[in-house]
């Protein structure tokens, strides 16, 4: 079993940063793939950013040259690094991690950019 926990979320104006924090605890050693999906109200949930554990990456085309994902494996740490954020990137971001066949997901965290 994989848990993980995401922090950072908030309130900012359009055009300000965030940086999105996800801790995984448990199996995570033999994690493949870990990052982020989000969902506005009324929307799916869609992915926004993915790091594999073979170096590569993965964006939605709504956040790339805007986010960076990035993965710390001592800390057992996923980030979310969001420049230049718009109303339409507010929602809820919930981090996600695979391993093998078995998909987990955290709580979720809110972030609402609006002036």
């Amino acid at each position: 079993q994989v848990q993980l926990v995401e922090s950072g979320g908030g309130l900012v104006q359009p055009g300000e940063s965030l940086r999105l924090s996800c801790v995984g605890s448990g199996n995570t050693a033999t994690i493949v793939a870990m990052g982020w999906y989000r969902q506005a109200p009324g929307k799916q949930r869609e992915m926004v950013a993915i790091a594999i554990s073979d170096g590569s990456t993965d964006y939605s085309d709504s956040v790339k040259g805007r986010f960076t994902v990035s993965r710390d494996y001592a800390k057992r740490t996923a980030y979310l690094q969001m420049n230049s954020l718009k109303p339409e990137d507010t929602a809820v971001y919930y981090c996600y991690a695979k391993r093998g066949r078995s998909e987990y997901w955290g709580q979720g965290t809110q972030v609402t950019v609006s002036s």
